[in-house]
């Protein structure tokens, strides 16, 4: 019997009843045998970046965002675009990964959640570039669009489209099957 792999799930947004945090609530509630979720629940937590406080000892939020990823075989984001880039809190995230290695050679993809054609493509531009800074490994098959209309989601903040759930199940099972490769 082989072991779960632990995929970490990070939304990129604040806002509660967020299309990329509706994924992220989604993956966690169909993960496929052989996968264990983890959602990141700490975006807003996080202090400001700043590398003068980017060493020992690091704040506890970073501690904690670092301890997710450490512990996790894979990362899976959804992520928005707020004015044509990543949204502000979400890059602090991504700027608190930078000093650290947890991400190093890791395998991580994302779920564009935009309902728009071409909608988030410079977000995501942006976020495999600073990815590309930590070292991870971005696995490109398992990074796809899935359109998500407000009417997919249901009161419970959970994705209902049959079609988007099983992409969504799809990417987790691709990234859960490259953390197992990294870690062999």
């Amino acid at each position: 019997m082989t072991a779960n792999r632990r995929v970490l799930l990070i939304s990129g947004s604040l806002r509660a009843e967020s299309t990329n945090s509706a994924v992220v609530r989604t993956a966690q509630a169909i993960a496929p045998d052989g996968v264990d979720p983890v959602v990141f629940a700490g975006l807003g937590a996080l202090p400001h970046f700043n590398p003068d406080d980017d060493r020992e000892p690091l704040p506890p939020a970073v501690l904690e965002l670092r301890a997710a990823i450490e512990a996790a075989d894979a990362v899976l984001f959804s992520t928005p675009e707020y004015a044509g880039a990543l949204p502000g809190s979400f890059k602090n995230l991504l700027d608190w990964t930078v000093g650290g290695v947890e991400t190093s050679e890791k395998p991580v993809a994302w779920i564009n959640a935009s309902a728009n054609p071409g909608g988030a493509a410079k977000a995501h531009e942006s976020l495999r570039t600073v990815l590309g800074y930590t070292g991870a490994e971005v696995v490109d098959s398992a990074c796809v669009r899935l359109g998500v209309t407000r009417d997919a989601i249901d009161g419970n903040g959970l994705i209902t489209d049959p079609a988007i759930r099983e992409g969504i199940a799809a990417v987790l099972t691709t990234l859960a099957e490259a953390g197992r490769l990294a870690r062999a």
